[in-house]
């Protein structure tokens, strides 16, 4: 007989399971049974042994092998996080504007025995452990790196020149060409001729292993852009509000708006973590991507450090991307605007309590500091002033939030369809593809009305000429 006892243990996980299974596998043998018959009833019995219970030879095993899942089951049970019997409290922002599975997500991440408080944006969708557009708070010494998001530090950087808006129209296509010669767009994307960064001196590209290994990777990235929603965007800047946070007297002003993030060097930095906090932290399976680290053990440092860098690295993404272009036309921008997303702040909550504050798709908006919250392409824009509204965790929506899937556009839109909406709001599109078509994002104005409270609007930004990466069609995996 093939099935020795070592080979059944390996097979039934269980030595005393299987010296039971050996014997009754040699009484059956006597009677005649054939070996292969055997081994089926043996998968069999291993699959559904609660269906063997009562049989009158393999009922024994069968026995042992439910006795043991239930076993296993328990000590899993056992090991994993204690939830909250119902979610935390938390603020919804537009709930009219926002689909059940996204505040299904919230509430999913309001019910871990580390939340401390929450707020949901106008602008949420589905996305990996919170939506896109939650704000999740936590005790102090833990973060959730996928809270935080894997395109780590998305920004958003408005440049604005002092330039009448008209200038777009009347250089239309210089300004086409500089975002076709100065941009470079995808998962790969390398940028041949890099401008020199102060972001190469810092210490920590020797903090970590991980780091060490992808220093290669950032250097031929920086001053790139990613697919997806990452866009950079020749624009009309109408400031309607004067304020001297914003620093600039009403009119309209040549402005260009950039937004993407840490791109392969922080997409490798929240998968190794992501993976890592699966690891150590045990939560039911449809809660999975929810595991922290804690920021008393190395890994959770590490995670800390990593994330920082990849943050300070967004930002020099993004100003060589604006040093470029601002070189190439010959003006220096007066004044230029950046914040970022897909991040986790230490602070203060509005009760004093010290937390992790993970903002995921959502833009910081303490009171008096400025942010862009893009439309799409064919809707203005919104650089802001945030009032540090307590209720949203001093925090905005990052945008207007999309209507449809990536999947869904692409099956219910048309090149067509997209080419008209463009053309009719005077919109030149450079790359893209019909998964950031104007029709798959909610409306921001309505959106900037329930965010009254939450900032103030002093500008908007209408988008002219804009540049995205070549049509990708398997994008629907990606997260924005």
């Amino acid at each position: 007989m093939s099935l020795d006892i070592k080979t059944l243990t390996l097979q039934l996980g269980d030595r005393n399971i299987a010296k039971q299974a050996h014997r009754v596998l040699k009484k059956l043998l006597k009677k005649g049974v054939t070996e292969a018959l055997l081994l089926q009833e043996l998968q069999a019995l291993q699959e559904h042994p609660q269906q063997y219970t009562n049989h009158k030879y393999w009922g024994s095993v069968a026995a042992l092998l439910v006795e043991a899942a239930a076993a296993q089951k328990t000590a899993q049970d056992e090991a994993l996080e204690v939830l909250r019997n119902q979610p935390l409290p938390y603020a919804v922002f537009g709930e009219q504007y926002i689909d059940t599975e996204s505040i299904r997500q919230m509430n999913n991440a309001m019910r871990l025995p580390i939340a401390e408080a929450g707020a949901l944006m106008p602008d949420a969708h589905v996305g990996y452990g919170i939506p896109i557009g939650g704000v999740l708070a936590t005790r102090q010494n833990v973060v959730i790196p996928y809270a935080v998001g894997v395109d780590i530090a998305c920004r958003m950087c408005l440049s604005i020149w002092d330039v009448e808006g008209t200038y777009v129209e009347k250089t239309r296509d210089k300004l086409k060409k500089l975002l076709g010669e100065h941009t470079f767009f995808g998962i790969n994307a390398s940028n041949p001729n890099p401008l020199p960064d102060d972001i190469w001196d810092k210490s920590e590209w020797k903090a970590t292993k991980l780091i060490r290994s992808l220093r290669k990777k950032a250097e031929e990235q920086i001053g790139t852009s990613g697919t997806g929603n990452h866009f950079v965007e020749w624009g009309i800047l109408d400031v309607y509000e004067e304020d001297e946070a914003l620093g600039i007297p009403k009119g309209q002003y040549l402005a260009l708006l950039s937004h993407s993030g840490s791109r392969g060097f922080g997409a490798s930095i929240a998968n190794y973590y992501s993976k890592l906090a699966k690891e150590r932290t045990r939560l039911p399976k449809e809660l999975a991507h929810l595991a922290w680290l804690s920021l008393d053990t190395e890994e959770g440092q590490e995670y800390w450090i990593s994330m920082h860098l990849a943050g300070e690295y967004a930002s020099a993404n993004h100003h060589q991307i604006h040093r470029r272009i601002a070189k190439a036309l010959g003006l220096q921008p007066v004044k230029m605007v950046e914040n970022h997303h897909n991040f986790a702040w230490k602070e203060t909550l509005p009760d004093g309590r010290t937390a992790i504050v993970h903002r995921k798709g959502a833009t910081p908006a303490h009171a008096g500091t400025l942010g862009v919250i893009p439309g799409s392409m064919i809707q203005a824009g919104f650089v802001v002033k945030g009032l540090g509204a307590a209720a949203s965790l001093n925090s905005a929506s990052h945008g207007a939030g999309r209507l449809m899937s990536r999947k869904a556009a692409f099956q219910q839109l048309s090149p067509g369809q997209l080419r008209q909406v463009l053309q009719e709001h005077g919109v030149e599109l450079i790359g893209g593809d019909l998964d950031e078509a104007p029709m798959v994002y909610k409306n921001l104005t309505d959106l900037m009305k329930v965010q009254k409270n939450i900032v103030k609007p002093l500008a908007a930004f209408y988008p002219k000429i804009v540049r995205m990466a070549e049509p990708d069609r398997r994008p629907w995996a990606r997260e924005d």
